[in-house]
């Protein structure tokens, strides 16, 4: 299994996501992002957030949904 190739995707993945969260302001302090691979060899990314962070993300999502008319 090519476990190499999935954790490179997850790592690319990630660090799209950490320059989202930090062009959008959550604070880069509040969050953690480690890739990894499952145990199929597909990419995998985790995420941690501190409770402030998961309120601004959570704040980010309610917002954007709201935006694309999928509030429910």
């Amino acid at each position: 299994m090519d476990y190499v190739s999935g954790w490179r995707d997850a790592r690319e993945a990630a660090a799209e996501l950490s320059d989202a969260l930090r062009l959008v302001g959550v604070e880069a302090a509040g969050v953690r992002l480690r890739a990894a691979s499952g145990a199929d060899g597909s990419g995998v990314v985790r995420l941690e957030l501190s409770p402030a962070s998961a309120r601004e993300v959570a704040m980010l999502a309610r917002v954007t949904a709201a935006r694309l008319g999928m509030a429910g």
